[in-house]
């Protein structure tokens, strides 16, 4: 499948993207260019968490529409908070430096939100390329267990993808943004959880589309790490109890070992006295929606902590 966005509509002004980048300038520029070709043609902010390879000057010289942040450090996942505070169009759509939207699927997106007020997101089908496959995950998300209202788009979610999701930008001021204990890896579901908490639905949404051309930089061992460690932070902030001690018991037996592992849930164990501190356990009925997600996940080839 082509890179190259074709038009399909005029400009729309509903959406602003948010990316965050750190030391992949390549992908980033092809990222940028494909945002620019857009028919909604949209605002972009990046935040650039960062970088050592001259991203914030080639970003400025190549794409002066583009509102560029450079908070000085590494933020993870908050750089996209940071971007959010300067959002002022109703929704806001997330990709990372290494996916694109599909042309008119910004414009869908909204007037899906438009017309329902309780819907904090939709999130897209993700496609990867240069195959034209369909990534893993969007099984899990087609096939989710959760019921919903009928006015749904498409299935209930229990979290989203941020390098795939439209999100209401009030929703997202309202659930705190990301969590900066979590920085990155697998922060979208304490949002979510969130977000559910405050009556708030997520939705897939099979007609929407982004685009993900996996970056060759990334290192799949520390994004292990960091997603195990968030999975266990996760469930010990807003899991009850019982569920939070039956899901620690599940990962230890299941999750390989190996030394990435034992550093994934070594540091969980450092982070305990922060979790502790700010663990709120979710309701009966948003426990029930996080028992059933558990068990679909289990059997899905998208959530192994492999690499």
């Amino acid at each position: 499948m082509s890179d190259r966005p074709t038009d399909t509509g005029g400009r729309d002004g509903r959406s602003t993207v948010v990316v965050i980048t750190h030391n992949r300038r390549a992908e980033l520029l092809r990222t940028l260019g494909l945002l620019r070709g857009l028919p909604e043609r949209p605002r972009v902010i990046v935040t650039d968490n960062a970088s050592s390879d001259g991203t914030a000057e080639v970003v400025r010289q190549a794409f002066p529409e583009v509102l560029l942040l450079e908070p000085g450090a590494n933020l993870g996942a908050v750089g996209r908070n940071l971007a959010v505070r300067e959002v002022r169009t109703p929704y806001v759509a997330f990709c990372d430096d290494d996916t694109w939207w599909e042309p008119g699927s910004l414009r869908r997106a909204a007037d899906l939100l438009d017309r329902r007020p309780r819907l904090a997101c939709v999130t897209a089908r993700i496609v990867v390329e240069p195959s034209g496959t369909e990534d893993p995950v969007v099984a899990e998300l087609r096939d989710s267990p959760l019921g919903g209202p009928a006015w749904l788009p498409g299935p209930a979610l229990g979290s989203f993808l941020a390098a795939a999701t439209v999100m209401r930008t009030d929703a997202f001021r309202e659930g705190g943004g990301f969590h900066p204990g979590l920085w990155l890896g697998g922060e979208e579901e304490l949002l979510a959880t969130d977000l559910l908490l405050r009556g708030w639905w997520l939705s897939y949404v099979e007609e929407l589309m982004v685009h993900h051309r996996a970056s060759g930089l990334r290192d799949s061992t520390a994004r292990r790490i960091l997603g195990l460690r968030n999975t266990l932070w996760f469930t010990w902030l807003r899991r009850p109890l019982l569920p939070a001690l039956r899901r620690t018991a599940h990962l230890m037996v299941t999750v390989p070992r190996d030394r990435a592992s034992a550093r994934a849930f070594a540091r969980a164990v450092a982070g305990l006295p922060w979790v502790l501190r700010e663990r709120a356990p979710v309701p009966p009925e948003i426990e029930r929606r996080l028992t059933a997600l558990e068990r679909a996940r289990r059997s899905s080839s998208a959530r192994a902590y492999i690499g």
